[in-house]
């Protein structure tokens, strides 16, 4: 971790920044490296992965992988062996996933599928999320849950084992919710059917696909159906992960709205289920190009640019929430200097992640001068003058953190964040790296 990020750092601070530019790049998927962790230590074999995000809550999922029986080696930066023995074990220990919502989320569906008993927790942010939109359907297929302290909501203890297929039909699509049922099925009788509204992002789907795994996915009139059949076993792969399009976008935020900046990030995933944001911010009006396009990881990659754009408001389609949740944050950032109004609705799910994305977005927003609406599933953004001088309340969420600081970079006034540490969780390395383009972003201790 940074020294400007470690835990005697309370404060950062962004400042109105001249011309950014250059060439950096995103570090590793963060969705994609909890996935190549769990498949890897659910297989028979040896699991090779380059690239793999060193985040805080990577590395949480990297010990529960271990503490559930599998051997876990770091080679290098970003450089990760796993040696599966095709099965989970009971831990001797907690499983504590620190901040880890999607670590959490999927390893319950992972070893919901053994027989085995353990309990799992985390800190206290990961304390306050909802769990029952997994651990209801798991319990469906036969797990059972027992709540240690509170309903709902860490610690819980799962016993696994005995699972039955069954088909579950999501009312809001969500790629953790699917894939910790994709995952449940591996080790369950029967087919697993998630039926979703709109696509999720399908990284498990892929990625099951290079272990050895046979999933089906059909259309339907209203939707898609993914199906997989149990008893289906794993073998270890090789995976490259790609830099992470949800990390790319802050660095390419600031490239957008700081006047004469060009910044280019390197190598970053361009799967069609996560570059909502990108597409967004085109009908805004973006200078963004692509170049350089390949695969990696049975990802298709390139090198985003981003040039100082006049944006202006848009509506973004409610059916493309699925693909850019996580980026709901910063184009709220980038909103506020467009002109007109960026209406955001169908996004409700963004009250349930690190913390209620909606309140805090409209809170931090409205103290830097902005004019905002917030309304039970959306955001409305009124650009204009931005005059930052906040210091804004991150609730120990490392995207409002971020989103803000990016916004303080074109600010009137500078633009402060309370308790950054948690930019670790997905994102080492952002205020380097920022600095790197030219950012002014300092750190305030007040320990």
């Amino acid at each position: 971790m940074n020294a400007e990020l470690s835990e005697t750092s309370h404060i950062l601070t962004a400042r109105p920044a001249s011309a950014l530019g250059g060439r950096v790049r995103a570090p590793g998927d963060k969705s994609m490296s909890h996935r190549a962790l769990i498949l890897g230590a659910m297989a028979t074999g040896v699991t090779e992965i380059e690239g793999l995000l060193e985040g805080d809550d990577i590395l949480a999922t990297a010990r529960a992988v271990a503490a559930f029986g599998t051997q876990v080696e770091r080679l290098g930066p970003g450089r990760w062996r796993i040696t599966g023995r095709g099965g989970f074990r009971t831990p001797d220990e907690v499983i504590d996933c620190g901040n880890a919502g999607t670590g959490v989320r999927l390893l319950m569906g992972a070893a919901a599928g053994f027989d085995l008993q353990a309990v799992f927790d985390g800190d206290v942010s990961l304390r306050k999320r909802p769990m029952t939109r997994v651990t209801e359907p798991l319990a469906a297929m036969g797990a059972r849950f027992d709540w240690l302290e509170r309903e709902d909501r860490l610690p819980v203890r799962l016993t696994g084992g005995g699972l039955s297929g069954a088909t579950y039909r999501q009312t809001v699509a969500s790629a953790q919710v699917k894939s910790a049922l994709l995952l449940a099925g591996l080790n369950a009788t029967g087919k697993t059917i998630v039926e979703e509204p709109e696509r999720s992002r399908d990284h498990t789907e892929r990625m099951l696909r290079a272990f050895g795994a046979e999933v089906g996915i059909e259309p339907m009139a209203d939707g898609w159906r993914i199906i997989l059949v149990g008893g289906q076993k794993l073998s270890g792969a090789t995976v490259a992960v790609p830099g992470d399009p949800s990390s790319a976008a802050f660095p390419l935020a600031a490239g957008l709205i700081v006047p004469g900046s060009e910044v280019t990030v390197e190598g970053v995933m361009l799967n069609p289920l996560r570059t909502g944001l990108y597409e967004t911010w085109r009908e805004m009006g973006a200078d963004l190009t692509i170049a350089n396009r390949r695969e990696s990881g049975g990802e298709e990659v390139g090198d985003v640019t981003a040039r100082h754009s006049a944006l202006r408001g848009v509506v973004v389609p409610e059916d493309r929430a699925a693909s850019m949740i996580d980026e709901y944050p910063i184009l709220a950032a980038t909103a506020a200097f467009a002109q007109g109004r960026t209406v955001m609705r169908g996004i409700g799910e963004m009250r349930v992640k690190e913390s209620d994305r909606i309140a805090l977005m409209a809170r931090g927003l409205a103290a830097c001068g902005v004019a905002v609406e917030e309304e039970p599933d959306g955001l409305i953004v009124t650009g204009g003058p931005v005059r930052g001088g906040a210091v804004i309340d991150t609730a120990h969420d490392h995207r409002i953190a971020m989103s803000h600081l990016i916004l303080g970079l074109a600010a009137s006034e500078p633009v402060s964040v309370r308790d950054p540490e948690m930019i670790a969780t997905s994102f080492p390395g952002f205020v380097d790296l920022m600095r790197t383009l030219g950012a002014e972003v300092e750190g305030e201790d007040r320990a």
